[in-house]
């Protein structure tokens, strides 16, 4: 069936099976547990800090606040009507603003690290048991492949800032170069323990467009968790609720994006090599 979809090796039906795999795969407890571990920890390190020094770093920044000029005035005529609260609350709002996404960026980037080797482990396990692992990327190597990769997106974004001005060009570029940025950082990933360098690089050749789908639509799963943080900003009475839910969003789209990826590649992985054994040999071939 895959075939009649996509030719001789089902290329762009694969992708659709995969996320259906890594949809089921995200509602094992063992994955469920991982997406609720950043926002959990997250909460712990914001009440540890603030246990830490909540009080001395409100009272500093509404101190500081207060030198401004125009600020100064303004709390001058709160304080004439008796709404001294006021300016502890503005402090404490602008440091619950700063302090809730750097923790939770530094905990996401954390959980990042070691939610994709583990994910990608599982599946491995689970479903490609008798593939030889070949080591083709290591730890440094990835991380020096991640910030090439981000590099170049990052370049080709500020290159293309005066299309922009077109808006359907600024609706089409920005998701091509993040989903292309997504899909190869979580490739390399993904092959990182079971692909030599040489199989990694024909995946990315070979699949680069499934590939390119795939991570856009990762990318464009990102923005729901970013648009729940919008709205805590917006809603301050709510923010301590929305944002550990937005740092539970994203670990979960990170989760499903590393089980979709590692689904996809290791599959293509595996009919790769079992295409190689099943080709004969050169010599045979030229006899023949």
């Amino acid at each position: 069936m895959a075939s009649g979809v996509a030719g001789a090796d089902g290329a762009f039906a694969w992708p659709v099976t995969s996320a259906l795999r890594a949809a089921a795969g995200m509602l094992r407890p063992a994955v469920l547990g991982l997406t609720l571990a950043p926002p959990v920890l997250a909460v712990l390190l914001l009440a540890a800090l603030g246990q830490a020094g909540w009080d001395a770093t409100v009272g500093g920044l509404a101190g500081w606040l207060d030198g401004i000029g125009p600020l100064h005035a303004l709390g001058d005529r709160i304080g004439d009507r008796g709404w001294y609260w006021m300016r502890q609350a503005a402090a404490a709002v602008v440091v619950l603003a700063v302090a809730v996404p750097a923790v939770g960026i530094a905990v996401l980037l954390a959980a990042s690290l070691a939610m994709t080797p583990l994910l990608t482990a599982g599946v491995a396990r689970r479903r490609f048991p008798a593939l030889e692992k070949r080591h083709g990327g290591s730890f440094w190597q990835s991380l020096r492949w991640s910030f090439r990769s981000a590099g170049a997106a990052l370049l080709v974004l500020a290159v293309s800032l005066p299309l922009w001005l077109a808006p359907p060009l600024m609706l089409v570029i920005s998701p091509l170069v993040w989903g292309w940025l997504t899909y190869r950082v979580m490739v390399f990933d993904a092959l990182a323990e079971h692909a030599s360098a040489a199989e990694r690089a024909a995946i990315l050749r070979r699949h680069r467009w499934p590939l390119l789908a795939m991570g856009t639509v990762c990318g464009l799963l990102g923005a729901v968790p970013a648009m729940t943080w919008v709205s805590g900003l917006w809603f301050v009475a709510a923010f301590v609720v929305l944002a550990p839910l937005a740092v539970w969003l994203y670990a979960a789209v990170l989760a499903f994006s590393a089980l979709w990826f590692a689904e996809y590649a290791l599959a293509v992985l595996h009919r790769m090599r079992m295409a190689d054994t099943r080709m004969p040999p050169r010599s045979a071939t030229m006899r023949g």
